[in-house]
């Protein structure tokens, strides 16, 4: 859980600010989503694929570029 200890002097803008961070970088937000909708194993799988398939066009076009 993303905790955030507030500085003496420090205003509420930018504690909360340091506690938006913190939670985008332990991922919480992403792991809430995941788990908010049920996916049969088969639909799991076939997301997987779609995705690993992304990243490698995404590679490819990126190493095409750099030629």
């Amino acid at each position: 859980m993303a905790s955030v200890d507030v500085r003496p002097g420090e205003s509420f803008d930018s504690a909360f600010r340091r506690f938006k961070r913190k939670v985008q970088t332990e991922a919480i937000i992403k792991e809430i989503k995941k788990h908010a909708v049920y996916l049969k194993p088969g639909e799991r799988k076939r997301l997987k694929i779609a995705q690993a398939q992304k990243r490698m066009r995404k590679r490819m076009r990126r190493e095409i570029s750099d030629l």
